[in-house]
Order: structure tokens, then C-alpha cells, then sequence
């Protein structure tokens, strides 16, 4: 698990470092904009972000909408920035979670657990055998990873995004278009659906007649 630290306390920076290298995560970290949207560009494997929002070339609220958001990193805010409406503004954006300084460490691991587990759940979804990675798109049964077409992929990756969800034919076809921009009818559609079943052989997918598709969870 990769954790970014932004900050400029190099105190806190020492500290956290020494915290969560005990607790088995690798803690990188940047001291501002600047080297944070570098940093970002250059490396695509980070689990979560730990944001300052007073940094020395600008607004730790403007990085997370601007740039971080886009990238659909978690991010928890750490700050001093203690006022109700800063908090409040802090989530409404879209943080997981808002902690003020001064902080306890243990306190701080322990929210960052939780963030780390709930992102981890979300991202890996199991119905019966079959597993589906949502952040590697691959899939899989019984651990063996299944071998689909990036077409494929990428209608099993709708499904999974909806899941418990109706993705009605109209969306699908929407989204067809939007990837390869091919106009499809509905008989195409059946078969890349027969296809995907084929390769899957177990019935996660459900056709609702005249509808569309679902995968339901267990």
C-alpha cells in the first residue's frame, strides 16, 4: 500500500514516516503543489492521500478538486484548519475523512485502516466464483483469470460498476458507441453477452427480458 503525506511540517512528515513504516506502509511525500501534480503525473499506484490544505504555493482544497479528484485517489484532509464550515466543505467535496492537527497518530492510522479497507472492498467485488478486480479490470474464477476482449472488459466493467443495478440495452449501446464508435443493434448485443457468458460458465449475469442486464451480489 503507496500513502502520499502532502505537508510542508517536516515534524510531521519525520514522524508519520516512522509511524507508518511500522505499520507496513510505504509513505512517499511532496511539500506543495508543484512537486504534488509532478509526483502525481509520474507515479499511477497510490492507495490514498494525506492532504494538508494550507500549503506554501496555495490551497490544499483546490489540488483535490482540480487535479486529485480527477484521479479518483481516496483522500483524507489534515489540516489545522478546525472550522465547522471547512470541514464540512472538506467532505462535501468528496474526502473520505477530515482530521484536524494536532492529531493522535494512533487515531490517524486507525482512520486511514478503515479508508484503505473500504476502498479495498469496493474494488474487488465476488459473486459465486467469480472475482472481479475493478481497478486492474481483470477477471476472474476460482483465482484463474479469465481471458476477455477489451470490448468485453470493458461490458463486464459496466455491470460490476453497477452492481445490484439494472444497465438497461439503451445504455449499452450508448456506451458502445462512445468507446468504439460503432453503431450496434440488439441482436449484437445478445451475442457479446452469449460470448461473455461462454467464457465465464457461471451464471452471474442476468438478462432482464426486453431490459437489459444485471449482476445481482449474493
Amino acid at each position: 500500500m503507496e500513502i502520499l503525506l502532502v505537508e510542508d511540517n517536516l515534524s510531521i512528515i519525520k514522524g508519520l514516516a516512522y509511524s507508518f513504516e511500522k505499520n507496513n506502509y510505504k509513505l512517499s511525500y511532496t511539500t506543495n503543489i508543484r512537486e504534488t501534480k509532478e509526483y502525481l503525473k509520474q507515479n499511477s499506484n497510490i492507495d490514498l492521500i494525506i492532504l494538508d490544505i494550507a500549503l506554501p504555493d496555495g490551497d490544499g482544497f483546490e489540488l483535490f478538486k482540480n487535479t486529485i479528484k480527477n484521479l479518483n485517489i481516496p483522500t483524507m484532509f489534515l489540516t489545522a484548519k478546525d472550522e465547522e464550515d471547512d470541514i464540512v466543505k472538506g467532505l462535501d467535496i468528496g474526502a473520505e475523512d477530515y482530521i484536524t492537527k494536532p492529531f493522535s497518530t494512533k487515531e490517524l492510522l486507525a482512520r486511514v485502516n478503515k479508508i484503505l479497507l473500504r476502498s479495498k472492498k469496493k474494488s474487488i467485488i465476488k459473486v459465486k466464483d467469480i472475482t472481479f478486480d475493478m481497478d486492474k479490470l481483470m477477471l476472474y474464477k476460482e483465482n484463474v483469470q479469465i481471458d476477455l476482449t477489451a470490448l468485453e472488459l470493458k461490458l463486464v466493467n459496466l455491470l460490476f460498476s453497477n452492481i445490484n443495478k439494472l444497465v438497461t440495452r439503451n445504455m449499452i449501446l450508448d456506451k458502445i458507441w462512445e468507446w468504439t464508435g460503432n453503431d450496434v443493434d440488439d441482436h449484437t448485443i445478445t451475442v457479446y453477452f452469449k460470448r461473455i457468458r461462454e467464457k465465464i460458465g457461471t451464471d452471474i449475469i442476468t438478462t432482464v427480458k426486453g431490459m437489459g442486464y444485471i449482476i445481482n451480489e449474493e
